[in-house]
């Protein structure tokens, strides 16, 4: 809940939307219909909320130059439902090839998503309509000719999008949340169990989604057997684990394989019972 109304927007319990502040900035993608998303133009929106009424400043910017147009912006915010009119343009360095518009936009918070997104249409230009995705920034707006940021963030998004990744900072929180568990295995064996799949797959995408992420896999096994034939097993159980996590695209550089083999015991070895908590992999993120 906590994370929910940093992200402004909060699901109270049946069908009814709790209003909340959108205070913020945000910072994504526009493209007009039929257009992909690395032919459109890299938005900016600080916005401000008082009694539903919103105002505030949107910045324009063209890929990869440092050509913009700086608009003020005014509104309402409504039902989880934000409507914003760009209705002046207050500065701008042009190029011959293209004419700012000024763009009324209707716009959502997708809770599960995290990110901002609608449609737009052109207040001053013909036959412009196209699709909107923003995630909330950490950044300031830029208000002169200089930029925020280079554009390598917007390449991000545009990835991200094409992959179906949540915005960051539901990525963060999906990450901070994750709870660990040991997966086990059978007597004698290494192979994974198939019930553990889902739960792996899903590790390996928190990892994928954080670049600055690594994930360490320890190995044990039950204290049936001798010290030397045990380090082997649990070996081999971590390196299934590691095997498993780069067919979901990991590469082995981002899994640290570790093996204990009977060495430490999480339950007593004289019963079935802790003999199969024993025979186990752990997990970390590192």
């Amino acid at each position: 809940m906590r994370y929910l109304y940093t992200l402004f927007i909060v699901l109270y319990s049946g069908s009814l939307l709790a209003q909340q502040p959108i205070n913020g900035v945000w910072q994504g993608i526009i493209h007009l219909d039929g257009q992909a998303m690395s032919e459109g133009t890299v938005y900016w929106i600080r916005i401000s909320e008082t009694s539903g009424k919103v105002e505030g400043i949107t910045r324009e910017e063209l890929f990869n130059t440092d050509f913009y147009a700086l608009k003020k912006v005014r509104g309402t915010y409504k039902a989880n439902t934000l409507l914003l009119e760009e209705y002046v343009i207050q500065k701008k360095k042009s190029t011959s090839t293209h004419s700012w518009c000024k763009y009324n936009f209707s716009l959502s918070y997708n809770a599960q998503t995290g990110y901002l997104e609608g449609t737009y249409s052109s207040s001053d230009c013909r036959r412009v309509n196209g699709k909107v995705k923003f995630y909330q920034s950490e950044h300031a707006v830029s208000e002169d000719d200089k930029m925020t940021l280079t554009h390598a963030w917007a390449k991000q998004l545009i990835d991200d999008l094409l992959k179906g990744k949540n915005a960051p900072k539901i990525r963060a929180l999906e990450r901070e949340n994750f709870k660990f568990t040991p997966i086990y295995f059978d007597y004698d064996k290494a192979e994974i169990r198939s019930e553990y799949e889902a739960y792996l797959k899903k590790m390996a995408a928190i990892v994928l989604d954080h670049s600055d992420l690594r994930i360490q896999v320890t190995g044990h096994t039950d204290g049936d057997g001798s010290d030397e034939y045990n380090m082997s097993l649990s070996e081999r159980r971590a390196k299934a684990i590691m095997d498993f996590f780069v067919k979901q695209g990991l590469r082995e550089d981002r899994i640290q394989i570790d093996f204990k083999g009977k060495r430490n015991p999480i339950a007593p070895n004289e019963t079935k019972e802790g003999m199969q908590l024993n025979r186990r992999v752990d997990f970390k993120f590192i």
